[in-house]
């Protein structure tokens, strides 16, 4: 396709866009269509940092309808990516069932902020903190999400939720406050109590029991996954 050049236009070399290569020929623009045929490269290393960034938006569309707080980036998004990238790798196919899959893993971040952080753990039928009611300023409050594993459908997700936490709810436990009930000892599940107050927040994770996602981390689902995307090049 040619096309005059436009008055005032000054192009020098080309550029490519939405598809198509422009360049000056003769005082005229001229548009192709820019194909490569060439096989997208795809490293070792490029397959696993894909494989992340699949996972982590994948969490994150799990995620987002809570409306988690991340105010220490730009975007909540972007507080969200940063420390979701440092979780394990889990493979999946490209297409078909599975390829949208998410998984509950351990230390999945729920809310990043200054306030400072509760440090938790599983106990038996019980979440484990270190936190003591007397820390609690005025204002604050507690939230607490729940991640739960599901595997029923076509493919694995992660639900979460989260609701608000009332003192009254917790127990002491050798002096810190704690959650205790049968549900704690669920092995699909995983929590994490997060401190709010206005918009601040601490930086929190969830602590889960669920090892369901470790068989999507092993070489076998390295090599399924990577057929799928064509193979592994050099």
């Amino acid at each position: 396709m040619k096309t005059k050049n436009p008055k005032g236009l000054v192009m020098t070399g080309s550029f490519r866009s939405a598809g198509m290569t422009f360049y000056m020929r003769n005082g005229q623009v001229i548009a192709r269509v820019s194909r490569s045929m060439e096989k997208r490269s795809c490293t070792l290393s490029q397959f696993i940092q894909r494989q992340k960034m699949r996972h982590t938006t994948a969490l994150w569309q799990m995620l987002k309808p809570g409306m988690p707080l991340f105010t220490e980036r730009r975007t909540a998004y972007q507080g969200f990516a940063s420390i979701a990238n440092r979780l394990p790798v889990v493979y999946v196919p490209k297409t078909g069932a599975g390829s949208d899959a998410s998984f509950l893993m351990p230390d999945i971040p729920v809310s990043d902020g200054t306030l400072p952080v509760v440090k938790q753990r599983l106990g038996d039928s019980a979440l484990l903190t270190n936190l003591k009611a007397a820390e609690l300023k005025q204002g604050e409050e507690l939230w607490l999400y729940t991640a739960e594993q599901l595997t029923d459908g076509r493919s694995p997700q992660v639900r979460f939720n989260k609701r608000k936490v009332a003192l009254s709810e917790m127990t002491e436990v050798e002096g810190c406050l704690a959650l205790t009930g049968a549900e704690f000892d669920d092995e699909m599940k995983g929590w994490a109590l997060v401190r709010v107050n206005g918009d601040r927040c601490s930086a929190q994770a969830i602590v889960t029991r669920c090892t369901y996602y470790q068989r999507f981390t092993t070489d076998e689902a390295l090599q399924t996954a990577a057929k799928s995307y064509g193979g592994l090049t050099d």
